[in-house]
């Protein structure tokens, strides 16, 4: 098994420790409040590439998960997810099988984002909507997480956050068009406690956490 995925196996019970916080709740929570209205934008049923745990699944009422973790994929089955094995750059899912495709926190993580867009728009019906969760390159969360990867946190030295400007190339070339922004996470990383964020509509520079929507074109 490839390093990154057996980083990501190890690390599930922190990551599930994390989230059982209150500081992992309350940024669940703001996250989650930001890619809902998005994703409400487009027809069911909706899969999650990169589900993980299933904790954005099962939050968001997202039907389908799909990511290469095992342990992960368990969590995520408990937690209501019809889980499949697989990567983003080939989904084990016939053309046109959905609505709706989220990556929420998965674009820095795959090996070859232009695929693994071009298969999120494969598995689109037509008029199908795509909505990323992004740490983009620049913003005090990416720049923190970056950090952390270079003094080799497991799972995060891995990581390669994209600006703004390289994911609507990415998007555009993939086939989508974009529909528009929401942003939020203006608290700073590495605080002791966090509050629940309201998000902003439109793409807000300095917040943390970027959500985009685009249509299949």
């Amino acid at each position: 098994m490839p390093g990154r995925e057996r980083a990501f196996d190890e690390y599930v019970e922190r990551y599930e420790a994390w989230y059982d916080s209150a500081r992992g709740a309350a940024l669940l929570a703001t996250e989650v409040a930001c890619l809902r209205p998005l994703l409400a934008r487009y027809p069911k049923p909706w899969l999650e590439v990169g589900i993980g745990s299933g904790r954005f699944g099962q939050a968001l009422g997202i039907q389908h998960g799909v990511d290469l973790s095992l342990p992960s994929l368990k969590l995520a089955w408990t937690r209501g997810v019809r889980v499949a094995r697989g990567t983003g750059e080939a989904l084990p899912y016939r053309d046109g099988a959905f609505g709706c495709v989220l990556m929420a926190f998965t674009l820095c993580f795959v090996s070859r984002p232009e695929a693994a867009l071009r298969e999120a728009r494969r598995v689109l019906g037509d008029g199908g909507g795509l909505v990323l969760g992004l740490l983009l390159r620049g913003s005090p969360w990416a720049d923190d997480y970056a950090r952390r990867g270079r003094e080799g946190h497991p799972v995060y030295r891995d990581a390669v956050f994209h600006s703004r400007e390289e994911v609507e190339a990415l998007t555009a070339e993939a086939g989508f068009r974009l529909e528009g922004y929401r942003s939020t996470l203006f608290q700073s990383p590495g605080l002791e406690r966090y509050a629940v964020e309201e998000a902003v509509e439109g793409f807000a520079a300095g917040a943390g956490f970027a959500c985009l929507a685009a249509r299949k074109g």
